[in-house]
Parts: structure tokens; sequence; C-alpha cells
């Protein structure tokens, strides 16, 4: 009769965490974009085999989407805390700021993952593509329903349109996030998002 060996290997290797794989995989594609990061760079970064990584993320695909969230909750997430400001105008101000900071971090890569993800990628990418055009959407929705309430707040003029200045205060902060990625320092971009900023609303 075959005795069940002990401390054989079941699935994952000893030693793999899966979260920080997943931060591995994520400064990955946040440096190189989808397409630009190759399995081999993947798997090498985050320290695990290929079989390792589909059986613990799935596919390179699925393996993007979890690395945007991640993204989403941690370097990407002053969007969200820049939505408790208590005006509309401190909301743009820390959105702009939050871009500065995480997309020109000398820590980081530069730019930001959500913009740069899958600028460049082929009709195999066409999934991440979309992901990340609803990310933004998304993103520009909420800022969208913060300054709608501002509106009804008197805090914005009666006659704003809450979405067109959403649509200009998030295409700024992308616009920073290119530009950081295109080696601009961090004064220089926080330059740009106090002469953005000098008239508020913009009219």
């Amino acid at each position: 009769m075959r005795t069940k060996q002990s401390g054989g290997p079941t699935g994952r290797p000893r030693g793999f965490d899966a979260d920080e794989a997943l931060e591995r995989a994520m400064l990955v594609f946040w440096e190189h974009g989808y397409e630009g990061a190759s399995l081999a760079t993947l798997t090498g970064a985050m320290g695990i085999s290929a079989t390792s990584m589909y059986a613990a993320f799935g596919n390179k695909e699925e393996l993007f989407r979890k690395a945007l969230e991640r993204y989403t909750e941690g370097p990407g997430g002053y969007l969200t805390r820049s939505l408790d400001e208590p005006t509309a105008l401190e909301v743009a101000t820390a959105i702009l700021a939050g871009t500065v900071r995480t997309t020109a971090r000398p820590s980081a890569p530069q730019g930001c993952l959500g913009v740069q993800g899958a600028l460049s990628t082929s009709d195999a990418g066409q999934g991440v593509r979309d992901l990340l055009a609803t990310w933004r959407n998304d993103g520009c929705g909420k800022v969208g329903d913060r300054f709608r309430r501002a509106v009804d707040e008197g805090d914005l003029p009666p006659g704003t349109d809450p979405a067109l200045l959403a649509r200009y205060v998030t295409t700024l902060a992308f616009g920073i996030a290119v530009q950081a990625a295109s080696g601009v320092d961090r004064d220089e971009l926080q330059a740009m998002a106090d002469a953005a900023l000098r008239t508020w609303p913009p009219v």
C-alpha cells in the first residue's frame, strides 16, 4: 500500500506569495504596458513559473485586470480619496497633485498604468484597450458626480456643466501622466497643474 508522502509539492511552490507576485506584475505592466510585458519578464519579476502564474492568476489578460485593480486601490487610490475634499476646487487640486505625485515618483515607473497600459496594442489586446477606456471613463464619471453635487450645494456656479468640468480635470490629469512618462520633472508637472487651476472653474 502506497503511503502519502508529507511535505511534497501540492499546487503552488513553497514560499509563493501571491500578493507580492501581483505587486511585481503590476510594476512590470506599469513600466512596459500590456503587450510590452512579456510572459518571461512577468514571471521573472514575480519569481514564479508560467505554470504557477496561470494557476494563480489565469491568463495574461486576467493578470493585467488584477494588476489594474491593485493599481486603482494602491498608487491610483488618490482619485477616490480626492472626492472627499470639501470643495470642487480642492477635489480638482487633489486629483492633479495626486497625479503628479504618483506618475513622477522616482521609486516607481513613470506615467500612469491606466493611461499607457494599452496605448499600442494589437487586435489581440482589444480587450485590454476596452478595459482601460472603461477604467478612465469610470474615474471621470465619479468626478462628474462629485461636481454635480458641488453645483447642487452652490459650491459651483449654477450654469456649470459637471460632466464637462470632470472631463477637463481628468484630461489634464491624463496629460500630466503622459508628460511624466516622457521625462518631464515633478516641479514642472506641478507648475502645469497650478496654472490650469488659476481660473476656476474654467469658462
